[in-house]
């Protein structure tokens, strides 16, 4: 049998399945906090640091910035499992919404941005870096993206989920290329990338709660 039909029947017969996945990314903002506060002196600094700078595996300068993340190890599983959960649940869910043109675009999307993720805890930023930014790229450029594509393509989606999902891709792009610019508005480089990165991983929660709830509420 097809790997899409074997996907549908799984997701028919286990709906939840798929939300739960993508709502497990919560794990990534409780990580950041607790790799965060192990850092040595002078600490780290949300505004100035690149969650990337979480995942290191040295201790001292690096591209103008310090890092020692004791915990580093810890950084890049949660990077990892973030990429397993964005894949993974795209694929899984995606089946619910599969008759819905340009649906397979929008998740198929957001899989090449959980493997981009994926790459960005395989290979940390002092390890190789053009393959940790190729893995970057995808994981914050094509990630948004999807999320524009989505909002556009799901029109069973209720309308106030489809207009915060284009208007969260639309932001995090704009971020995106800020970013890149090294525009960073005075907010400090660590919070611009936050800015791209955040609101697509806060988005798979929110849309993993939501589809979600649909299973779980009553028939009418």
């Amino acid at each position: 049998m097809h790997v899409r039909k074997r996907l549908a029947v799984f997701t028919d017969k286990y709906p939840l399945v798929g939300p739960v996945v993508w709502m497990l990314g919560i794990q990534y903002f409780m990580v950041q906090a607790v790799v965060a506060a192990a850092w040595k002196a002078p600490g780290y600094s949300w505004a100035h640091n690149l969650i990337s700078d979480l995942g290191n595996t040295a201790c001292g300068p690096y591209s103008g910035r310090y890092v020692c993340s004791p915990d580093h190890v810890l950084m890049n599983a949660s990077f990892i499992m973030l990429g397993v959960t964005m894949a993974l649940g795209a694929g899984l869910i995606y089946q619910e919404f599969r008759k819905s043109t340009g649906s397979f675009l929008g998740f198929s999307l957001m899989g090449y941005a959980g493997i981009g993720t994926l790459l960005v805890g395989l290979f940390p930023e002092n390890t190789i870096p053009p393959m940790h930014v190729l893995g970057a790229i995808f994981g914050l450029l094509i990630g948004n993206i999807s999320l524009v594509v989505l909002a556009l393509v799901l029109k069973t989606v209720r309308p106030g989920l489809r207009l915060y999902t284009f208007l969260s891709g639309m932001f995090s792009i704009v971020a995106f290329a800020l970013f890149s610019l090294h525009i960073y508005l005075g907010l400090g480089a660590g919070t611009m990338e936050r800015l791209v990165s955040y609101p697509q991983t806060f988005w798979l929660i929110l849309f993993g709660l939501y589809t979600s709830h649909s299973h779980r509420a009553p028939k009418r």
